[in-house]
């Protein structure tokens, strides 16, 4: 059935080929819901490039990303695959398998040149012990475990399918191209950079955009934004004026960093003639860090803490697969092709962007992906995508989403059923009233840990930090 699924959206897909356009991957971080201006959720967050770019093409209202955490979000969306399939669950299970082929090795033996900049998150580190074991014979590394750059360095964006590579999160990068548009060492060098990260990110795009325009592009621009450690200029923060947290001021600036670069990418390539030749994906890679309580600390606490972002009205935050966890803000523009103004109502994953970029690209799609082609659904060829189901897995937790309804359940045998057309804040749980709507989905969820590494949800109590959440955000008094 899969297979049928696939021909026929190639199939469906045809029309596209001929143009091979340029395709933007923007992947943001710890970015809630809620901070996308044009879903008018919050009245202080200001983005008008981002909500210019969801009028001038689709606002994905039911976006989704495949974890609620930085890595396995960013492996999902990379191989266009449930990261489950290659163990990749959480933080401390990677790194990206080197056998795992890259949206990027895609795009480039289809012809296309691939560059990435930012926040990468998928080589390994000290907290990866089955692979420090595996690779080092360290079985219980610490922070002090060094890991040897030589062994670090095939699983970095250049031997991952990217030509060119501006790789780092705050002023020092690995890179083979500068700023100034010029080649560096082909094989890449450390340098420090001066400036504002989230402009000397938007730098680097327009630099490998210029670098490449006169070639098919594919750029994945990951932003290392608003996730701590706050960060902000006057130039940004002086747009937030008034009473609000301090770390709520430091996000928003954040955020409209980001959207004036956005803003900077799309004037360059219109300026290009290139605004009709290139699709662009916007997407969180999972949602705020909310802490539960939101604690103001100082901005200057450089470690895990509230990053100003929120989530409203969605329940739940970052780490959990409630919709505040994997419920995100979604875009894809492409003038011309994509109509204006086009809301879409069904749910997407980040799964979706593989096929999808391939279909418009005109290559083929595998059957070894787990998404499928959007562009039917975002052109209105089609009314409405194909039926599916939707999975989540992460620490304790899993869940599935089939049309309007999802199934949560957790290891020590508690479980949910919402209905999120109804109840979008997850607050009702229906499982009594609807038990045998609950069995489907429980029997269609058991089938598919089936096929994910480990393979089943372990029986046993929550973590502490899940017992923390699921108190607060699914209590019932």
């Amino acid at each position: 059935m899969k297979k049928l699924l696939l021909l026929l959206l190639c199939a469906s897909s045809v029309s596209f080929a001929a143009k091979k356009p340029n395709v933007i991957l923007i992947y943001t971080d710890d970015h809630g819901w809620a901070d996308l201006g044009i879903h008018g959720q919050r009245d202080d967050v200001k983005t008008p490039q981002m909500d210019q770019m969801a009028r001038d093409g689709a606002l994905c209202k039911q976006g989704y990303v495949t974890a609620p955490q930085c890595s396995p979000s960013r492996s999902g969306v990379m191989s266009g695959r449930y990261q489950q399939r290659f163990g990749f669950e959480h933080n401390a299970m990677g790194p990206l398998p080197l056998d795992e082929k890259t949206l990027a090795d895609r795009m480039k033996a289809g012809g296309y040149r691939t560059g990435f900049i930012g926040k990468w998150h998928l080589e390994p580190n000290w907290t990866m012990a089955g692979w420090t074991e595996k690779n080092l014979g360290i079985p219980d590394p610490t922070p002090k475990t060094a890991i040897p750059f030589e062994k670090v360095l095939p699983y970095y964006p250049k031997a991952r399918g990217f030509d060119d590579v501006f790789k780092g999160e705050l002023n020092r990068y690995w890179l083979n191209y500068g700023l100034d548009g010029k080649d560096r060492n082909p094989d890449g060098e450390w340098q420090d950079i001066k400036g504002y990260r989230l402009d000397i990110q938007t730098d680097a795009a327009l630099s490998f955009i210029d670098r490449n325009k006169e070639n098919p592009f594919f750029l994945y621009l990951c932003y290392f934004a608003p996730h701590v450690p706050m960060e902000a200029t006057e130039k940004y923060l002086k747009r937030f004026p008034g009473e609000m947290p301090e770390r709520r001021r430091y996000a928003l600036a954040m955020i409209s960093a980001m959207d004036d670069g956005i803003g900077r990418i799309r004037k360059q390539l219109a300026e290009l003639d290139l605004d009709e030749d290139t699709l662009i994906f916007l997407i969180a890679d999972n949602g705020a860090p909310l802490k539960i309580d939101m604690k103001d600390i100082p901005v200057s606490f450089p470690g895990g803490a509230w990053d100003g972002s929120m989530n409203t009205p969605l329940n739940g935050e970052k780490g959990m697969i409630l919709e505040g966890g994997v419920h995100v803000p979604y875009v894809v523009c492409w003038p011309g092709t994509i109509p204006a103004n086009t809301v879409i109502e069904d749910p997407v994953i980040s799964l979706d962007v593989s096929p999808t970029s391939l279909a418009a690209a005109g290559l083929p799609l595998t059957d070894d992906l787990d998404g499928i082609d959007l562009l039917p659904r975002l052109t209105g060829k089609a009314k409405e995508l194909p039926e599916r189901d939707l999975f989540w897995k992460f620490w304790n937790q899993a869940a599935v989403r089939r049309g309007d309804w999802k199934y949560v359940q957790v290891s020590d045998g508690r479980e949910w059923l919402f209905n999120l057309a109804e109840d979008m804040p997850e607050k009702n749980n229906l499982v009594s009233e609807h038990p045998e709507r609950a069995e489907r989905l429980r029997a269609a969820l058991d089938k598919q840990l089936k096929e994910f590494e480990p393979d089943h949800l372990r029986s046993g109590p929550v973590n502490d930090q899940e017992t923390k959440w699921f108190e607060h955000y699914l209590r019932t008094d």
